[in-house]
């Protein structure tokens, strides 16, 4: 009896140890694991060595600029005894990523495979400031400071290797119209239009806001709105609920209301209170306009700008010391079917009708107050929204190329005329770079996006 109960022992030991021997970071078919390796060792695409994250399974390969990248032989180098899929060597079309499986003995690994041809324009700067380029749209965008003359400027263009731009870096440009710049390398050439603007006297923007003044705000990412709203427009004022409540805060003139709320889930008792609903309802319905984002989005409800109820559905968010780091994936929206909508004009975009907003790396708190559409609210879809609130949905988020599951931007009414609003409404629309453990995040490289796509509703919201 005893010989039989230390084989039992012996053979749950032996059980244990198999399941440690499971690889982390790989995937075990049949059989048990050997010690073998599954890691992709080089992977080049034309003599060019791909940037290999063993640890999120991830290779990227950058090719020259007009490199085509539907017929490419990758050259890969592997473990002994390894074989992967596709093939070393194999013509592989990399329009889309790839997945590649390595497989050594009873272990897999998938690697996921981007190929992509170099920019042709890298930076473009003028007296130090840097414009956007959006490569998918062959645009160039840049604001200068009040008061600079647009006759005589000066860009200093960095481009990639091998390509020519004309006119060239250095060149004096009269700015005051779009200016074309054509890059070209050997038989390849295309054109890109820079357009170079100053700061607008309008329109006149009245920043709300719950402190008393622009100064007493304490939410960093209202701070930081605010700061660009106050730098970007000379016609820019500070407006407090206090004030609208008391009619000391003269609406008679605001072309746009900004309420960029970002310190609670909930919105404060002061946005509610009825002298100040009415009196922003009033300004409404005198033709002004209200730009809502961030947690503010669920004021729509309170100025009737939806029907009772039909608010945004889905709001949460984290709160210091709370938050995280997404390292796998940017975070962006979809505007399919929307790619001409002037509220997406001169966004950086990564394929047409979406563009990046927060960056992988960069921390965030993920505040968020849009509406869920599948299984929330009875909408079911975008057309049911649009049906039951009256809005038209413009966003959602990255992977909703139909607009059915997410609304993170739209604009109300749903009609061709008379927009009296719009709301930007989801985690990636973050101001403020936050420090973790008191040191600074990582930079967010598409703040410029977030800039623009603001600066692009409150000008639609005036001329609409």
């Amino acid at each position: 009896m005893k010989t039989i109960f230390n084989k039992f022992q012996i053979f749950v030991l032996l059980l244990v140890s198999v399941i440690f021997v499971w690889s982390c970071d790989s995937h075990m078919e049949d059989g048990l694991v050997t010690d073998v390796s599954v890691n992709i060792s080089s992977f080049r695409v034309n003599g060019v060595s791909g940037e290999i994250d063993h640890k999120n399974d991830k290779i990227n390969v950058t090719l020259p600029y007009g490199t085509s990248v539907k017929t490419l032989a990758p050259v890969i180098e592997i473990p002994q005894g390894a074989v992967v899929s596709p093939a070393s060597g194999a013509t592989i079309d990399f329009s889309q990523p790839v997945k590649f499986k390595v497989k050594n003995g009873n272990i897999y690994k998938d690697y996921q495979v981007t190929v992509k041809a170099q920019d042709p324009i890298i930076s473009f700067k003028i007296n130090g400031l840097s414009a956007t380029i959006n490569n998918s749209g062959k645009t160039i965008s840049l604001t200068m400071p009040e008061g600079t003359n647009l006759t005589a400027l000066q860009p200093i263009i960095e481009t990639a290797n091998g390509v020519s731009i004309s006119p060239t870096s250095g060149t004096t440009i009269n700015f005051t119209s779009p200016v074309s710049f054509t890059v070209s390398n050997g038989s390849l050439t295309e054109v890109y239009t820079a357009k170079v603007t100053t700061p607008v006297s309008g329109p006149s923007v009245a920043f709300l806001g719950t402190a008393a003044t622009r100064t007493g705000l304490i939410n960093p990412d209202e701070i930081a709105a605010s700061d660009w709203l106050f730098g970007k427009y000379s016609g820019a004022v500070y407006v407090s609920m206090v004030d609208v409540a008391s009619g000391a805060a003269n609406l008679t003139g605001i072309d746009v209301i900004w309420w960029h709320f970002d310190s609670a889930t909930a919105l404060p008792g002061d946005a509610l209170n009825t002298n100040v609903t009415s009196k922003i309802k009033t300004y409404l319905n005198g033709g002004g306009n209200i730009l809502l984002t961030s947690f503010a989005a669920q004021y729509v409800d309170a100025l009737g700008i939806v029907p009772a109820g039909k608010g945004p559905n889905n709001v949460f968010g984290d709160f210091l010391p709370n938050g995280f780091v997404d390292t796998g994936s940017d975070w962006g929206i979809s505007f399919k079917g929307y790619e001409n909508h002037p509220v997406f004009d001169g966004l950086q975009t990564y394929e047409s009708g979406k563009a990046n907003l927060l960056e992988k790396g960069t921390f965030r708190l993920n505040h968020t107050a849009w509406w869920f559409l599948p299984d929330w609210g009875g909408y079911v879809n975008g057309a049911g929204w649009r049906n039951q609130t009256g809005g038209n949905n413009l966003a959602s988020e990255a992977w909703d190329n139909t607009l059915d599951g997410r609304v993170a931007v739209a604009e109300f009414p749903g009609g061709t005329a008379n927009k009296k609003c719009m709301v930007i409404c989801m985690g990636a629309y973050d101001w403020y770079n936050e420090t973790v453990n008191g040191s600074p995040s990582q930079p967010n490289s598409f703040q410029d996006n977030i800039k623009k796509m603001t600066e692009n509703s409150l000008n639609y919201l005036v001329t609409h």
